[in-house]
């Protein structure tokens, strides 16, 4: 007989190891080898003439069903992330960091689906007392169709939804879930997938949406394996500060729908509410002094203006510091170069921290422009008209180039009240819009 041996599961990346190695070499994380026992041998060898020929059909003959109803959520901008809202028989996966607001959210979306629908919410992270008193602040705990749950076990919350009582079933979360058959603690790469395994084929079987809240990494990914977001239809990501400013919910992958949407929301003591009015509220307490530029942003497809603050010192140390909050460090490195190069400023001596005011994520390529701006008035103590909006991505040859979604950027500037616009000269369409070709044409000819 050949003997079986445990294998050593990597709980970042899934790779496998036949010993424990400290570092794995796939991902080059360290202590995340966890050893896994051998799965039953059974009648594993099975030939190939055990199958069954597949009844197929063609396309144009399937017939519909109601599962490509939706479940509105309550909040109109999530349905706008969502496409339309929860997909009935659909698979939810919303991640982010720990105290950010997602079982806020999810309790807010029950209570509403529970007006009309019946409802499941199932935690393992918390007992019924600790959600009983989380709905009363919400508002939530007079809901005669929210039920509760507390389970950790992936066989018995399949098994509920395969009764086809509940349109809308919440698993809060996939890390704390453990299935009977795999012997490795909860929250390792066997358990997650083959946990979210049994719920999906259940919530496919059974026709109800499900939504699984995922944990997040300390680097801001979504913990756990890979195959477990190829596996779900919808993956939501939270982001933003905890403790305080705006938060936002965009999808990173969306089968039904687009994934260049993004609800904001800020927290109240009533929950999580829409930002109306983002820009205002970015903008309210702007001074307009060096180093303070206003970006005309899209968050997805929505345009959105956010103060951009740079400060500039003499470095006290050989190595000057750079630090960038709310925006890519590395980018920042690489148009802190393009200044150098490009126009007469000398950055070499210099430490310099760019923040993005709001507690905002930019991956936005034409904020370029507007970061540079900052830099560049921050470090010659000079400033631009308070009336001015600024965009466009920023080339390694100091050029302004065209950014998306000009024409939205360019309403949402005027709707509150600015009066000029310094972007790409492409996107030039009336007196509203002044345009720049290079990096050191914008630099001399607006900043005062």
């Amino acid at each position: 007989m050949v003997k079986t041996r445990s294998t050593f599961v990597c709980q970042n990346c899934g790779a496998s190891y036949p010993k424990w190695t400290g570092k794995c070499e796939n991902c080059g994380e360290w202590n995340t080898l966890v050893e896994q026992a051998p799965a039953a041998s059974g009648k594993s060898a099975v030939s190939r003439s055990a199958g069954s020929v597949l009844k197929t059909q063609t396309v144009a003959s399937i017939e519909g069903d109601d599962r490509t109803a939706r479940l509105s959520t309550g909040i109109s901008d999530l349905d706008v992330v969502l496409g339309g809202g929860v997909l009935v028989g659909g698979v939810v996966l919303l991640a982010g960091q720990p105290g950010i607001g997602k079982s806020t959210l999810l309790l807010q979306v029950t209570a509403h689906i529970a007006a009309s629908n019946p409802v499941l919410y199932v935690s393992g992270e918390e007992s019924a007392a600790q959600v009983k008193l989380r709905a009363e602040r919400l508002g939530a705990s007079d809901r005669d169709d929210l039920h509760f749950a507390a389970s950790t076990s992936a066989d018995d919350i399949a098994t509920t939804i395969r009764t086809g009582a509940y349109k809308l079933v919440v698993v809060d979360s996939v890390q704390t879930l453990t299935l009977g058959e795999i012997a490795s603690a909860p929250g390792s790469v066997s358990q997650i997938t083959n946990s979210s395994n049994v719920i999906i084929q259940a919530a496919k079987s059974a026709g109800a949406a499900v939504v699984l809240v995922g944990h997040v990494t300390k680097e801001g990914s979504i913990a756990g394996p890979k195959v477990l977001e190829h596996l779900v239809d919808v993956v939501l990501q939270f982001e933003g500060d905890r403790y305080g400013g705006f938060k936002v919910v965009r999808a990173v992958k969306n089968r039904y729908g687009s994934t260049s949407e993004a609800a904001i929301f800020e927290m109240n003591e009533q929950g999580l509410g829409v930002v109306e009015n983002p820009s205002a509220a970015l903008l309210a307490e702007r001074q307009n002094a060096d180093g303070s530029v206003v970006l005309a942003t899209l968050e997805g497809t929505r345009p959105l203006l956010v103060e951009i603050q740079a400060l500039v010192n003499p470095t006290s140390f050989g190595y000057p510091k750079r630090t960038a909050s709310g925006f890519d460090l590395n980018r920042l490195n690489l148009l802190i170069a393009v200044l150098e190069r490009r126009t007469k400023l000398n950055l070499s001596d210099k430490d310099i921290y760019v923040n993005v005011v709001g507690g905002l994520k930019l991956a936005d390529p034409a904020a370029d422009l507007a970061v540079c701006m900052a830099i560049a008035s921050a470090a010659a103590g000079k400033r631009l008209d308070e009336e001015t909006v600024v965009f466009g991505e920023v080339g390694l040859g100091g050029e302004v180039r065209s950014a998306i979604g000009a024409p939205r950027r360019i309403d949402e500037a005027k709707k509150l009240g600015f009066t000029k616009a310094i972007a790409p000269a492409s996107s030039k369409e009336s007196s509203f819009v002044t345009g720049v070709r290079d990096l050191r044409q914008a630099l001399i000819d607006y900043l005062q």
